[in-house]
């Protein structure tokens, strides 16, 4: 068998590519001093429009200790008819039957991670998110409970921090599809302090930004995608699905892997579609007119704090600023309507 150009075009970068790349990125951030202030544009961690990002990926599930649930990641191209982007299909089955294997207690569960990003001239390469806030996504959701997770490059090597991925089609299931008394036992262990993290909980935290539209997709205007910030500092750390102690912050200079899991052992079929996954701290003008392109009525507003760069002065030089401009500033500040992205993450520390 050949490969054909539509799949060696897929493959992952190499290692001169990526050592291109890098130095690129760095030398664009020390070209306009984006090191001495808040970012204001994105940095893309994966953005499934471009296939390699989808070959870069790879699946898990239960099956590798004999369980039945399946994960598949696939590249679903363009469509114009229906305004939808290329993007990354993850879907499968969850399964929660036991193997003959009296060593395995517990099953159902698929998920899917970028590869090892691989080294570039000056060692193992990593994202650096320090300057964000926010860990970007957008998908189109099937209502599942699904868990982002971080990797970074930490002591213990098996951590990862996790972030439930709420969206405006979550839906609340049980927590676990076992007995009272088992479920008991199970979230004892899973909890050890005996609540649950609010990044874990059915109910979405204050914290994050997510569209406030209808949790129908058939609304007027709406497509069915839409963008949800997640803030890095509400991440949980675990270990194996476990909340362990002491939890700490993620090492935001040196994360290796970002991927979504699903691990509700709730059985049937699931479907998310994920167009891209990005750091950033907060959605900025430049990317105002992709998020309506692809999300419609549901699209995120413009962060007041990235478009003015935090100072109630606009970005921009020569820029004159408009009265609608200085009126929306005016009421973020105070907080008619509730301020969103960063500036309302800090009003609500300083709350």
């Amino acid at each position: 068998m050949f490969p054909t150009a539509r799949c060696l075009a897929a493959k992952p970068s190499g290692f001169l590519k990526r050592s291109v790349e890098e130095f690129g990125r760095l030398s664009r951030i020390a070209w306009n001093n984006e090191a001495l202030h808040t970012p204001t544009k994105p940095y893309v961690l994966l953005d499934f429009e471009d296939e390699s990002s989808v070959a870069s990926c790879k699946t898990m599930a239960d099956r590798v200790v004999g369980g039945f649930s399946t994960a598949s990641l696939d590249y679903v191209p363009a469509d114009a008819a229906t305004n939808s982007p290329a993007h990354a299909r993850f879907h499968g089955s969850i399964s929660t039957k036991l193997p003959k294997n009296w060593r395995v207690e517990r099953t159902g569960y698929a998920a899917f991670r970028n590869l090892d990003r691989g080294f570039w001239l000056f060692g193992r390469l990593f994202w650096d998110v320090d300057p964000y806030t926010y860990l970007a996504l957008r998908v189109k959701s099937d209502g599942r409970r699904y868990t982002v997770n971080i990797q970074t490059d930490s002591i213990v090597e098996t951590d990862i921090h996790q972030h439930r991925l709420y969206t405006r089609h979550h839906r609340v299931q049980p927590s676990f599809s076992t007995s009272n008394a088992d479920s008991s036992d199970l979230a004892d262990q899973l909890y050890p302090n005996g609540s649950i993290p609010a990044a874990l909980s059915d109910i979405p935290p204050e914290s994050i930004v997510m569209s406030s539209g209808s949790a129908s997709a058939t609304t007027s205007g709406g497509t069915g995608w839409e963008t949800i910030l997640l803030p890095f500092n509400s991440f949980v750390r675990t270990n194996h699905g476990m909340v362990v102690e002491p939890q700490t912050s993620i090492i935001r200079q040196r994360i290796k892997s970002v991927g979504i899991g699903l691990t509700d052992r709730v059985e049937g079929p699931y479907d998310l579609r994920i167009q891209k996954i990005w750091a950033t701290n907060g959605m900025s003008e430049a990317e105002i007119e992709e998020e309506r392109r692809i999300c419609g009525a549901d699209a995120l507003p413009v962060d007041e704090g990235v478009k003015t760069g935090w100072t109630g002065e606009v970005v921009g030089k020569g820029q004159k600023e408009s009265q609608s401009q200085r009126e929306s500033v005016k009421e973020t500040a105070q907080g008619e309507p509730k301020a969103k992205g960063l500036k309302g993450l800090k009003d609500e520390w300083e709350a």
